[in-house]
């Protein structure tokens, strides 16, 4: 028999004590007439937000595969994503640019954001986040090569500790022929950063 906080309506009443109790401890009167709702919202957001969390590229990718005998670069760009820093709890957002080579097997290209989204939707790194987009593409297609770049901004640094409004964080990851070739990796990296349309 599954555990009470397993069942979702439990869950989230769990994670409104939670939310309660943290704006006790913050000082405020969680009884107070702005906040009386204040922890059931808190948990239905962080619900919402990481509801990525146990979901795989499988669950987003379905069968939407296909084999068709292409090897050229299939490009999406400026995917936009939202997550949560792991360590603070705080949003970091920005645009996914991911491509893959072909290996006789595409898939559909509104399953590429659904990837990203998949992974994003959790307690989460921007370097985890982007390899697991990598290794997910990479499983699912058995591509040539796969480049995820991720550009994104971070509350925590922007709001708190270094507090740098205009710090942009970029990182990569790289397979096959992205990684392996100059001249794709190179195609990749100048699309990916071309100018935004």
């Amino acid at each position: 028999m599954p555990d009470a906080a397993d069942r979702p309506d439990d869950r989230l009443d769990a994670l409104a004590d939670g939310a309660r109790r943290m704006l006790a401890l913050l000082g405020e009167d969680p009884e107070r007439d702005g906040l009386v709702r204040t922890p059931r919202r808190v948990a239905e957001s962080l619900a919402w937000l990481t509801r990525g969390t146990g979901c795989d590229a499988a669950d987003a990718v379905g069968d939407a595969t296909f084999d068709v005998p292409r090897d050229n670069m299939v490009l999406v760009r400026d995917v936009e994503f939202y997550s949560l820093c792991e360590h603070h709890m705080l949003p970091f957002y920005g645009r996914a640019h991911v491509a893959y080579i072909p290996d006789g097997r595409v898939v559909g290209l509104s399953k590429i954001p659904r990837v990203v989204e998949v992974y994003a939707r959790r307690l989460q790194v921007q370097e985890r986040l982007g390899e697991q987009v990598a290794d997910a593409l990479e499983a699912v297609l058995r591509p040539r090569g796969v480049g995820v770049v991720l550009d994104a901004v971070h509350l925590c640094m922007m709001m708190r500790g270094v507090e740098k409004q205009n710090a942009r964080t970029v990182t990569s990851a790289l397979r096959g022929a992205f990684r392996d070739d100059a001249r794709t990796r190179d195609e990749f990296l100048r699309l990916a950063h071309g100018a935004p349309r």
